[in-house]
């Protein structure tokens, strides 16, 4: 089973979530490069989705889609949260950098929330893939 096949068996607000994932964490970032103040920032978020998504590419080739795939994100993502916050404290951020930087950071946030819980679950035992095709 795909990746892609794996997502179409879950519930439509899950696949809704992970569209949005994909245009808050790996799109949105690339907008900061207008900005001369933000083009690290960009820099950072880009190389940070890029590697969770190899990372969580390899787990889900190496496991299936169970809930361990949420440690793809935790080790980019975690360091890239605390340096987001650090960025929009940053007095020279013009205004519109600051609001991408605050839905980008809202974003990763809310999936680290899920990513731990997910993580903390599959290493307590609960190892049943989250989609399996229907048997026939």
């Amino acid at each position: 089973m795909t990746f892609e096949q794996a997502v179409a068996l879950q519930p439509q607000w899950v696949q809704y979530w992970l569209y949005w994932l994909m245009f808050g964490a790996f799109v949105l970032p690339l907008t900061l490069l207008i900005w001369r103040q933000s083009r690290m920032v960009a820099v950072f978020s880009i190389a940070a989705g890029v590697a969770a998504g190899f990372l969580t590419n390899w787990l889900f080739n190496s496991y299936g889609y169970v809930k361990l795939l949420g440690l793809g994100h935790i080790p980019f993502w975690t360091p890239l949260a605390i340096y987001l916050l650090y960025q929009l404290r940053r007095p020279d951020m013009p205004l519109w950098p600051r609001r991408i930087i605050m839905v980008v950071l809202a974003t990763i946030v809310i999936s680290l929330a899920f990513d731990y819980v997910d993580v903390a679950r599959y290493l307590l035992g609960e190892r049943t893939p989250v989609a399996m095709p229907a048997s026939s």
